[in-house]
């Protein structure tokens, strides 16, 4: 069960700093404080964008 749990340890934290960094991205580029209330959204789902926009460009 340990071997599982730190696997799982690794992803949870690349995903976490990657959250920060997005996080401090959109908050310091928002111009008022709706936008910066929506970089936060944009900081949680911030893979999903990836993902839709590396299938977007591939063509799938």
């Amino acid at each position: 069960m340990k071997k599982e749990m730190q696997g799982h340890a690794t992803a949870n934290t690349v995903y976490g700093m990657g959250f920060i960094g997005a996080l401090v991205y959109f908050i310091s580029t928002a111009c008022s404080f709706w936008m910066g209330v929506f970089g936060i959204f944009k900081a949680i789902f911030w893979p999903a964008f990836l993902v839709y926009e590396a299938f977007k460009y591939l063509g799938a």
